[in-house]
């Protein structure tokens, strides 16, 4: 087939989860011999036209220089281009900018769109963009052909709100099995001696809920959080916290194989997302050994099950800081276990293949 995928700030991935899983995936179509091509921004570090067998198609962002109005401008160039291409499908991950010119997408395509989570619901956004994003999600629903859904809990959604079925298909992880202490003391730091979180520095991300109950630790043990700072938010942070000297502000790392040895040298794992679906982030600490302490809600718990422990308020956030990773050692090798069975990459790959020739099929 000939496909291609949209929404993305381009492959090779820099910046996260939609863009981890077009280069997963992408690279993947490639190697079964699909004809397939992955929209870039134009300023993408990568300048290749080609990467592991995947056509690469830049096409101009001004982001840079207007800001986030400058992802509508991109989206638009990105359509605009796949309407000369003649696509069998086209895959968009994600609707929040695109939407709005779902009617200029060709109609001879089959157009199959990952609705990620409610964006609508991000606190981040102001009430006005919020409804927007509403009406985005709705034009996301009309302009396609057919909906991915990444957790049971968008697919409920989906289901109630639009009466529209959708395919559950969450993201992928790959079990983390070769460890090397050695890359933490870059970091200055010791197995097992320190707690930590993995996230974009949002308010819904549930950061201050977290970050008051470690400011409250009496054994003040080092607490790691991981996630670009340079915003407004991540200062606000950093000096709402300046006074907890053990609360470490990392930055945003994007090696994996630094990230991997983080989250495997951990003694507890925090994580906090509380909107949208499988989160990219929950599956790579469960297949990278950690200990999991997940915001309770249902998208955390459909993916966790009872192989963690589950957080409201800051005062619960203080208390599972007595908690041991020796002692549940059991529930690390569930979340494990359910990486390969119902996580893999391969398999995740190999669910949107099927679900491709279905829909050419029909």
């Amino acid at each position: 087939m000939k496909l291609a995928i949209l929404g993305t700030r381009g492959v090779p991935n820099f910046h996260g989860g939609f863009e981890q899983f077009a280069e997963y995936f992408s690279v993947y179509m490639a190697s079964k011999g699909h004809e397939i091509y992955v929209y870039s921004p134009h300023n993408h570090p990568f300048k290749e036209n080609k990467f592991k067998g995947v056509n690469i198609i830049h096409c101009y962002d001004p982001e840079h220089k207007v800001g986030t109005f400058g992802q509508f401008i991109y989206d638009l160039n990105c359509i605009l281009d796949s309407r000369r291409k003649a696509f069998d499908i086209i895959l968009q991950l994600g609707y929040t900018s695109s939407s709005v010119w779902g009617w200029l997408l060709p109609k001879k395509a089959f157009i199959l769109t990952n609705m990620d989570g409610l964006e609508w619901k991000r606190s981040k956004y102001s009430p006005r963009v919020r409804k927007f994003l509403k009406y985005a999600e709705k034009w996301g629903v009309k302009y396609s052909d057919h909906l991915i859904a990444d957790s049971l809990g968008i697919q409920e959604y989906l289901k109630l709100e639009y009466q529209k079925d959708s395919t559950y298909i969450p993201y992928g992880a790959e079990v983390f099995e070769t460890p090397n202490p050695e890359i933490l003391n870059s970091y200055e730091l010791s197995p097992y001696a320190y707690n930590m979180l993995i996230a974009r520095l949002e308010p819904e991300n549930n950061i201050e809920t977290i970050l008051d109950g470690i400011s409250m630790d009496p054994n003040k043990t080092c607490f790691l959080v991981v996630g670009k700072h340079e915003t407004a938010y991540g200062e606000y942070l950093k000096d709402r916290y300046s006074a907890s000297e053990h609360i470490k502000f990392l930055g945003g790392i994007y090696d994996i194989r630094a990230l991997d040895n983080l989250r495997y040298y951990s003694q507890l794992y925090f994580h906090g997302h509380s909107v949208g679906g499988t989160n990219p982030s929950l599956l790579e600490a469960m297949a990278s050994n950690a200990l999991i302490i997940a915001h309770n809600n249902i998208f955390n718990r459909s993916i966790l099950e009872n192989d963690a422990f589950f957080f409201d308020t800051s005062e619960d956030v203080l208390r599972l800081l007595r908690n041991s990773k020796s002692e549940h050692q059991t529930w690390i090798s569930n979340n494990i276990s359910k990486i390969r069975s119902l996580y893999s990459w391969d398999l995740i790959n190999r669910k949107y293949e099927k679900l491709m020739e279905d829909c050419l099929e029909r």
